[in-house]
C-alpha cells in the first residue's frame, strides 16, 4: 500500500510553473547585466588605450587598437542581441547611455578577419 501526502502539501502546477518562470527571468536579467558589464569593460579598455597614445602609432599599436575596437564591437553585438531577445528594441538609447564610439558601432556584428 502506498501513502500519498495530503493534497494541500502537493505543489500546485501553477506554483511550479511560476517558480520556473521566475528562475528564467532571473537568468535573463543576469545575462543582460553580464553583457552590459562586458560592453562597459571593452569600451573602457579602448578609451584607456586611446588616452595613453603616443604621438605616432606603430603598426603594432594600430593592430592592438583594431583588436580593441573589434572586441568592443563584438561585446556591443552580444549585448544588443540579448536586449532584443528580451523585447528591448531601443538601441539608440543604449548607444547614448553607454557612450559607444561610432567606430565601435560600425564594427558591431562584423567578424574579425581570420
Amino acid at each position: 500500500m502506498t501513502v500519498r501526502p495530503p493534497q494541500r502539501y502537493q505543489p500546485k502546477p501553477e506554483s511550479v510553473s511560476a517558480a520556473l518562470d521566475y528562475e528564467i527571468a532571473q537568468e535573463k536579467a543576469s545575462t543582460l547585466g553580464r553583457m552590459g558589464r562586458q560592453l562597459e569593460a571593452a569600451i573602457a579598455a579602448l578609451a584607456a588605450f586611446d588616452a595613453e597614445q603616443p604621438a605616432e602609432l606603430t603598426d603594432e599599436r594600430k593592430a592592438q587598437r583594431r583588436r580593441l575596437v573589434a572586441e568592443a564591437g563584438s561585446a556591443l553585438w552580444h549585448f544588443v542581441v540579448q536586449r532584443e531577445a528580451l523585447g528591448l528594441r531601443d538601441s539608440a538609447r543604449l548607444l547614448r547611455d553607454y557612450k559607444v564610439p561610432n567606430e565601435v558601432r560600425d564594427r558591431m556584428g562584423a567578424f574579425p578577419p581570420r
